[in-house]
């Protein structure tokens, strides 16, 4: 790649911020809906406004876009953040359920999307912080 080439990030390819806010709205819409997904949507609190806002601003910096929460919020040290939280495999599948559920219903680029759920499979995945998960050293 020339010094003229643009890297595109996944926050362009998906379709920046406007997409990033449909696909927090349609995941959040699928974890208050689903049947499956009643094991995480009890983890929130009943008012999801705070929480989608949060989880908008990290996405869009996780996928290349603006950096609008690490200013606020700092280091994301998501594990230690959902340390208060039993999320083992049941909790990871109702979270990519939802979340693989939105990108398809928000995301045009198949090829985005699918790349955009590679790297999320795998954050879910280390997300787990319960006996038997591989990341931990306690496995």
């Amino acid at each position: 790649m020339s010094e003229t080439e643009a890297v595109v990030t996944p926050y362009e390819r998906i379709g920046g911020a406007v997409i990033v806010d449909r696909l927090v709205e349609a995941f959040y819409r699928r974890m208050d809906s689903l049947p499956e997904a009643k094991v995480i949507r009890d983890m929130h609190a009943s008012n999801l406004e705070p929480v989608k806002r949060t989880l908008k601003r990290y996405l869009s910096e996780w996928l290349g876009g603006p950096k609008l929460y690490s200013p606020e919020k700092g280091h994301p040290r998501l594990r230690q953040r959902h340390m208060g939280f039993s999320i083992g495999a049941a909790e990871r599948d109702a979270w990519l359920l939802c979340m693989r559920g939105a990108l398809e219903e928000t995301v045009a680029d198949a090829q985005a999307r699918q790349d955009v759920d590679a790297a999320m499979t795998k954050l879910a995945d280390w997300m787990r912080n319960q006996a038997g998960n591989p990341h931990d050293a306690r496995a």
